[in-house]
């Protein structure tokens, strides 16, 4: 029997739940409570976390539900993610920084205006860096149907953009 330590197993996932709560709810006050919420709801289950292969599966899982039942409750979609801070590379000057930023700013847009569960594989993959298996568990479907969910994430933001950049829609 592993015993488990809220500072070193719990609190070090409070980052990755705050990026998957974010990009469920788009609110950064919202997904600091969501994270709060999880934090405590795993710890009331510490004497249970025996039986659990994975506690950062389990911790995400419960951060997206409870992401979800929050946008159920409020029944919104906000349009904006807070602004995602760009880089700046020494090597850019200001007109390239502007591009920049305003390249990541459409294609924050774009993931945000995806379906949830594309948008929260997308997350997982693409920003945390989870394996097909770690996400199909997670959001509890098959690695075939997190493939297919990624591809059409993809495949959308990356027609809407094109569409974007030669239509200037």
């Amino acid at each position: 029997m592993e015993i488990i330590s809220f500072k070193n197993d719990v609190l070090p996932l409070k980052d990755i739940l705050y990026r998957l709560a974010l990009r469920i709810t788009l609110k950064h006050e919202e997904a600091q409570d969501i994270v709060q919420e999880t934090l405590i709801k795993v710890w009331n289950k510490r004497e249970d976390l025996d039986n659990i292969d994975s506690l950062e599966a389990y911790c995400l899982t419960i951060c997206r539900n409870l992401s979800l039942d929050h946008l159920k409750r409020k029944d919104t979609h906000t349009e904006s993610l807070e602004k995602t801070e760009v880089a700046h590379e020494e090597h850019m000057g200001p007109y390239e920084q502007m591009l920049q930023k305003d390249r990541v700013e459409l294609v924050s847009q774009l993931v945000n205006h995806l379906p949830e569960k594309q948008r929260s594989c997308m997350q997982l993959r693409d920003f945390e860096g989870k394996t097909y298996k770690e996400i199909a568990s997670i959001l509890n479907i098959s690695e075939d149907q997190v493939k297919v969910n990624i591809f059409r994430a993809r495949q959308t933001i990356k027609q809407k953009y094109q569409q974007i950049e030669e239509y200037g829609l």
